[in-house]
């Protein structure tokens, strides 16, 4: 990765990503924000349903569009997060957003974790 790439996802926070829909098999592409905790990418979302999450555990390749300091378009695959690691990385988060009041639910809040694709 380019030193600007490393310097966005270090500091960075708003993304889009592009899934594939499990339905339709169509590009779909979202604005989101995505976390950095002990070194790891993480995407999550307010609890409920969301389609990102159901797209990318049904087609876990995606493409994480970085946009705020730097321009790039990464090869991704997700991961879910489940139990005791989850519940850790949800309180983490909600933690490391200042003055925010998010309520992030370990049963109900979508969370992966992001690595590149080779």
């Amino acid at each position: 990765m380019t030193p600007s790439i490393e310097q966005a996802l270090a500091h960075d926070r708003v993304i889009d990503i592009t899934t594939i829909g499990r339905k339709t098999g169509e590009a779909r592409r979202i604005e989101i924000w995505f976390h950095r905790i002990d070194g790891r990418i993480y995407i999550t979302g307010t609890p409920g349903a969301r389609s990102w999450y159901a797209n990318l555990v049904a087609n876990p390749d995606f493409t994480f569009h970085l946009k705020e300091t730097t321009q790039a378009d990464l090869a991704a695959r997700a991961t879910p997060v489940e139990g005791a690691e989850k519940e850790r990385l949800l309180a983490a988060i909600a933690a490391s957003i200042p003055g925010s009041r998010i309520t992030l639910d370990p049963e109900t809040s979508p969370l992966i974790e992001v690595t590149w694709a080779a």
